[in-house]
């Protein structure tokens, strides 16, 4: 009883520090974006954004899976954290000499000459990143996930006024790319003051051989992965122009914000509450579903509550240069309610060793994705991102039916637990849409529907007396009562 009491202290933590991470990284993510966004061009952006899914890749190579590794082992060593610590830094120098000279084919591809020396310059940023890894996973492991989140606010702030102050001098897209790069530098080092990490001088690589067949897997599913989360800002980089593309990437950006909020959260404590718990079939269940609900609970209320306020949030934050991105925002909202549910299928298929059924999945959504724009590149970016949004949330009965071998869950369990959820914050959403479509003032407007939609949504969850809210509001009382006791 009391080792059950203790993973359920510990999930909530868990989540607790998570969204706090989460939330407080978002929302300055979201002032210094709104700073930067006025400061700089759909062209700028475009130019970056192109870049994402080349920085996304070599991170992926860089880690190569390993940090997943090294969460999945019950009780990894000092020698398991090593020999992971530098496998990366010998991987990483290795990548950026492959991309630095790689740097004037993708300057050609996409015809634009400046993307030579800017992408030398953004890949730098794996490199750094590489010092940092095994100290992340080590955090990850022990669930240190109040250091996390203020490692992940120091660095926002210091990166984000790197970039302000940058684009403000008229560094253009150089500002984004100096920002990337102050992130990751902030980052790295203050994991190290952390955990007082310090790697073995042996070089024994037999941790690694142990791990390679697990991680292997793990890497090239991150890496289609990546490619499926970066497809859309890829290929329109060759088919569409900058500003196009620059758009597109400002909307992706601010759904996965959003959707980052809740991500994040799960993923801090997903894999190693599950990997506790994975000899206990009843207990994975019942967990599993908990997650689910809470993930339920709040994706859908920020998701729908973006694409509500998107057209208001956008003229009054960005401004009106910004304006072509709302349709595609408004689409990107309503896969990226279900994103979160995607990190929790994943870190359950992860936690049970099978990382074959992760590559699997992910690899045929890619597949499936990539035979949607070859369709459709003729019809407009808008209906790619239509297509692009259904073939994902349908997507997601796969992934169920994969939880279903691996722990006996249910399908009709995971609709009782998310369907309500979904239908009350639509509703929620369209009530306050019709009570305020009558204002014109876009500051007002956004203003009124945020705080009409958030009290509605809460009266609601209240009114029905949705359990999993009295826990959550329990918890996060215990917390503060406990700080202000004497």
């Amino acid at each position: 009883m009391m080792r059950n009491e203790n993973l359920k202290e510990k999930t909530a933590k868990g989540l607790f520090w998570g969204a706090l991470n989460s939330g407080a990284t978002q929302v300055l993510s979201l002032l210094l974006g709104i700073f930067l966004a006025r400061l700089l061009s759909p062209d700028d952006y475009g130019i970056v954004g192109i870049l994402a899914i080349f920085i996304a890749i070599a991170g992926n190579l860089q880690s190569s899976g390993f940090t997943q590794g090294l969460i999945n082992l019950k009780a990894p060593t000092r020698r398991d954290y090593s020999a992971v610590f530098w496998f990366n830094i010998i991987a990483s120098f290795s990548i950026y000499t492959i991309l630095f000279f790689s740097a004037p084919l993708i300057a050609d591809y996409f015809h634009q000459p400046a993307l030579l020396k800017l992408s030398r310059l953004i890949f730098l940023g794996f490199v750094i990143s590489s010092f940092g890894i095994a100290p992340s996973a080590y955090m990850y492991k022990n669930m240190m996930n109040r250091e996390n989140a203020i490692i992940a606010i120091a660095a926002s702030l210091i990166s984000g006024l790197t970039g302000i102050a940058l684009a403000y001098c008229g560094y253009g897209y150089w500002s984004l790319a100096w920002q990337q790069l102050t992130y990751v530098a902030v980052t790295t080092v203050s994991r190290y003051y952390c955990t007082r990490f310090c790697p073995m001088f042996d070089f024994d690589f037999s941790p690694i051989k142990k791990m390679f067949g697990f991680s292997v897997k793990i890497l090239l599913t991150n890496i289609i992965n990546t490619v499926s989360t970066n497809v859309l800002t890829f290929i329109f980089g060759r088919l569409y122009p900058i500003s196009q593309v620059g758009n597109f990437y400002q909307a992706f950006k601010w759904d996965t914000m959003a959707s980052g909020v809740v991500s994040g959260a799960v993923a801090q404590v997903a894999q190693p509450v599950m990997v506790d718990i994975r000899e206990d079939n009843e207990r994975e269940v019942r967990v599993f579903r908990k997650m689910t609900r809470v993930t339920a609970m709040f994706s859908f209320a920020v998701m729908f509550g973006l694409a509500l306020v998107a057209k208001e949030f956008i003229h009054v934050t960005i401004g009106e240069k910004w304006a072509d991105c709302v349709p595609l925002l408004q689409i990107l909202c309503v896969s990226g309610a279900f994103m979160p549910f995607y990190t929790l299928y994943q870190n359950l298929t992860i936690s049970k060793g099978r990382s074959d059924l992760y590559f699997w999945c992910t690899t045929a959504l890619i597949v499936l994705q990539i035979g949607l724009v070859a369709l459709f590149h003729e019809s407009g970016m808008q209906w790619i991102v239509v297509g692009y949004t259904t073939i994902t949330i349908l997507w997601l009965l796969v992934w169920q039916f994969v939880a279903n071998r691996l722990i006996g869950l249910r399908l009709l369990d995971m609709l009782k637990d998310v369907a309500p959820f979904c239908l009350l914050a639509l509703l929620v959403m369209v009530v306050t849409y019709a009570a305020t479509q009558f204002i014109t003032s876009y500051v007002l407007l956004l203003i009124c529907r945020v705080l009409m939609a958030v009290v509605l949504y809460y009266l609601a969850l209240k009114l029905l007396r949705v359990k999993i809210l009295s826990e959550c509001e329990e918890f996060f009382l215990r917390r503060f009562m406990k700080k202000d006791a004497p």
